[in-house]
């Protein structure tokens, strides 16, 4: 058992899904996918903040990846209980929702994994052009590290970009926890993929990708097709390692589909 709390905010009622953000942001980068649920009632959507990010204090122990991983696990059980549930998660949080789904098994409706870690450092394939549209006069009006950062999430580094960037991702980065970060990048990876050893997850999964995602690309989670017979995988242009903000109408309609098919295993 560990001692820290994971804070989460909750909307709506019935199903649970639990969304998982990624590294060193917060729920609120998720918060996009939201309006999915708008004519979709019956969802008990659960956004949590990880430990040392947002609302969550940092872990009382060193944090690494698996430490996050089985404190989400826990704290998820005591949220759901036995109920069937559903998980989504982005980057970082996509390399925990898979490991919820080999937690808890068939209790997992599917999974919805948007630009998921499933590789790192050198081991990655990362896109050679990873900028779509560039507005060097309104880069010029920001500071290096807010270039520097701003540049390695979105695609478009415009003005519009900016504001979507300040809104979603910017908040949860301001709030994270510096030490906490640090020792989660040096123990990023689980010591194998979640898939291994389990059996092949019946459920409806959904995985999004992008063909500008600087930080974890596209074509090795197309690996992950092989662990999940009935995935869904869309490879989205134009858009970085935040399609669920940059391209926010194409992910809410593929995630608005993958509902769909997860309504009738409800019961």
């Amino acid at each position: 058992m560990t001692d820290a709390r994971i804070w989460h905010a909750e909307f709506g009622h019935g199903t649970p899904i639990v969304l998982i953000h990624g590294y060193t942001i917060d729920h609120r980068l998720l918060l996009p996918l939201d309006p999915a649920f708008a004519d979709r009632p019956g969802w008990r959507r659960i956004y949590l903040d990880l430990p040392g990010h947002g609302n969550s204090p940092r872990l009382p122990g060193r944090t690494s990846a698996t430490a996050v991983a089985d404190a989400v696990v826990e704290r998820i059980r005591e949220l759901v209980g036995q109920e069937r549930f559903a998980v989504a998660g982005q980057s970082f949080g996509g390399q925990l929702a898979r490991a919820v789904t080999a937690a808890f098994g068939e209790q997992v409706l599917g999974s919805a994994l948007i630009v998921p870690v499933v590789r790192w450092g050198t081991d990655r394939t990362l896109p050679e052009e990873t900028v779509v549209e560039r507005d060097e006069e309104f880069l010029a009006g920001l500071s290096t590290s807010e270039q520097q950062v701003f540049g390695a999430v979105m695609a478009r580094h415009t003005k519009t970009s900016w504001g979507l960037y300040r809104r979603h991702v910017a908040p949860g980065w301001d709030a994270h926890d510096r030490t906490a970060a640090a020792e989660l990048e040096a123990d990023f990876l689980l010591p194998e993929w979640p898939e291994v050893g389990v059996p092949a997850h019946g459920g409806r999964h959904l995985l999004v990708t992008a063909r500008q995602d600087a930080l974890v690309g596209w074509r090795d989670q197309l690996a992950l097709l092989d662990h999940y017979p009935r995935m869904t995988a869309a490879v989205l242009d134009g858009t970085g390692h935040n399609p669920q903000v940059e391209s926010a109408d194409a992910v809410r309609e593929l995630v608005g589909r993958w509902l769909d098919e997860l309504a009738p295993l409800r019961g």
